[in-house]
């Protein structure tokens, strides 16, 4: 099997595990404050993946050789996941999730310009596409006449945020031991979050906990095969399966929450779909000329 094939299915692991810890979220928003859950996701984050990597190799790897490109990947992932924490209170998770597929969008654009990666013309009208498809499914006034709900445009917020934390965890693949970096990631989020407790904590039931930590648990595996993704294959490659996280996401809408994709949200996430499956395909190999 070859590094690339072996980081597509590992990005798919990790996008199953991340609708997931989003279907878990959607349903604990209800009841607590974002800030809360933020912080108890990454409290258990930290804690688990420190604890998995003592057991595992009898360190914890924490120095890093680019400790700013750590923090900043850090609180990239702090950011989109309370935009999208908040978005969920208000609208569908696969509403949610299809705006946010704007990320592989701006991953395989941003790959180009700043990592340097060769990215075919074909490639860009897929990117075209996809851009195209998630204006769909956001829904913006001149195609449907209604008002664009605010909490649709979270989720972008979200596609930004993550495409600077995918860009950032593909660049350091390079500079740090792939265990440093899982160490890292929840960090500076976990400090960040840490410093809002004092004005939001609302002390949690009992039967609260387990799920707290099913958040952290979700959240630290799926980010944890995320990297191990990364260092076999190039973000450009890997940003295009992030749409199959569409389709987890709206049979999670619909056998959890009742709530069923509306048009808009189909065109669009087809859309998004055929421009991923463009930029996805491999590039043929040109053959040599005959002697």
């Amino acid at each position: 099997m070859s590094r690339s094939l072996q980081g597509v299915l590992l990005q798919l692991v990790a996008l199953a595990l991340f609708v997931t810890m989003d279907s878990l979220l959607k349903v604990l928003v209800a009841s607590h404050p974002v800030p809360q859950l933020m912080f108890v996701r990454f409290v258990f984050h930290t804690a688990l993946v420190m604890l998995a990597l003592k057991l595992w190799t009898g360190k914890v790897p924490i120095r890093s050789r680019a400790p700013g490109l750590q923090t900043l990947r850090s609180l990239c992932l702090a950011t989109a996941n309370a935009a999208i924490a908040v978005a969920l209170i208000y609208i569908p998770l696969a509403d949610a999730t299809a705006v946010s597929f704007a990320a592989p969008v701006l991953v395989v654009t941003l790959a180009a310009l700043w990592l340097g990666e060769k990215v075919s013309a074909r490639r860009w009208v897929g990117v075209a596409i996809g851009f195209a498809g998630v204006m769909v499914a956001l829904r913006p006034p001149f195609l449907t006449g209604e008002a664009l709900h605010w909490a649709m445009l979270l989720p972008l917020v979200t596609a930004i945020a993550n495409s600077f934390y995918q860009l950032l965890t593909r660049k350091l693949a390079g500079v740090d031991d792939p265990h440093t970096t899982f160490v890292h990631t929840s960090i500076a989020a976990l400090v960040v979050t840490g410093l809002a407790q004092p004005f939001v904590w609302v002390t949690p039931a009992a039967l609260d906990w387990p799920l707290f930590a099913a958040l952290g648990l979700l959240g630290a595996a799926g980010h944890c095969i995320l990297v191990l993704a990364f260092a076999r294959a190039p973000a450009s490659v890997l940003a295009p399966m992030s749409y199959a996280q569409l389709i987890w996401a709206g049979l999670a809408g619909v056998l959890v929450f009742g709530d069923w994709p509306d048009g808009w949200t189909l065109l669009g996430a087809g859309i998004i779909a055929a421009g991923g499956i463009l930029v996805a395909v491999p590039e043929r190999r040109s053959r040599p000329a005959p002697h």
